[in-house]
């Protein structure tokens, strides 16, 4: 009678501890677009690795320009050759993986000048990308789930108004529009900062490398202080941005090897109310390294 109550207390422990492990399961989030041989966009869903994949990018907009898609070899959207991504991102979606389209970029020539110009922006956005239609839609007729923001430069006004635009755009045509931001993790962004602060974005995954003063190499007290300034703010669900690669073209600093991340790094944060995962740049570095597949059952 002892040893089966200690064998039923042995399974209701497993049990819980597993249940444990799968309210603090999180994600991985990939980049992907900007690296000529790298995996193809229904490759990358296939593979099973990733629950979001953000399209990178769109390094022109606002400021009375024509917006321009960017996704270097992979398709020629000039010639609306970006148009035969549609089948892949439908696939994407079938497959339950969320297909965002990243906005800004580290290069490019975009920024916003007043809200009514990230009032143009939004629309053309909801046409061209979401739930809107237009003639010339770049990606075919394939609906993403949302916009990333990626800013790194072009001032840091009217973000906010771009943010409060696309979301009602989503919610007055009956479209959820996902909203997400990749802000350095020196604390406040000093772009995606005030639309951060919104409290409309669902996720917000922090780029922990090329950033020494908060980056984990920075010190287990620095990178949880900024870690914990992050978890503060009012948005869904909050990664880890990390490199996929110690290549140095992957990032300058910031690496974490896999090993590290799941026995140093992801204990002391997947116990985090708002933790959501892990975010990679990008599936070209991920595909050389394998450091998605290393990770994945620990994050």
């Amino acid at each position: 009678m002892a040893s089966r109550a200690f064998t039923t207390f042995q399974l209701s422990a497993s049990l819980l501890l597993a249940l444990l492990a799968t309210c603090h399961a999180g994600s991985i989030a990939i980049y992907w677009g900007q690296n000529d041989g790298e995996a193809s966009l229904a490759e990358t869903c296939a593979s099973g690795n990733y629950e979001f994949v953000i399209l990178a990018f769109l390094p022109k907009f606002g400021k009375g320009q024509a917006p321009q898609l960017d996704l270097a070899s992979h398709c020629d959207p000039s010639s609306g050759g970006c148009r035969s991504q549609s089948k892949d991102i439908s696939s994407c979606q079938r497959r339950g993986v969320k297909v965002l389209l990243s906005i800004g970029g580290a290069d490019g020539n975009y920024g916003l000048t007043s809200p009514g110009d990230a009032s143009q922006v939004a629309m053309y956005l909801w046409n061209n990308f979401l739930g809107g239609t237009s003639s010339s839609r770049p990606l075919g007729d394939a609906v993403l789930d949302g916009i990333d923001f990626d800013i790194e430069q072009g001032g840091a006004k009217f973000w906010n108004n771009l943010a409060t635009d696309l979301k009602k755009l989503g919610k007055n045509g009956g479209k959820t529009v996902l909203l997400s931001a990749a802000p350095q993790c020196p604390f406040p962004d000093e772009w995606d900062g005030g639309a951060i602060s919104t409290g409309l974005f669902d996720y917000v995954w922090v780029q922990f490398y090329n950033n020494q003063e908060c980056q984990f190499d920075a010190g287990r007290a620095a990178f949880m202080d900024a870690w914990n300034k992050w978890e503060s703010v009012p948005a869904g669900k909050i990664f880890l941005g990390l490199p996929a690669s110690s290549s140095k073209d992957a990032a300058g600093t910031g690496f974490i090897p896999a090993r590290e991340l799941t026995s140093r790094v992801l204990p002391l944060i997947k116990g985090s109310p708002k933790y959501g995962g892990v975010m990679l740049w990008s599936k070209y570095y991920d595909d050389r390294s394998g450091y998605s597949s290393a990770i994945k059952s620990y994050v």
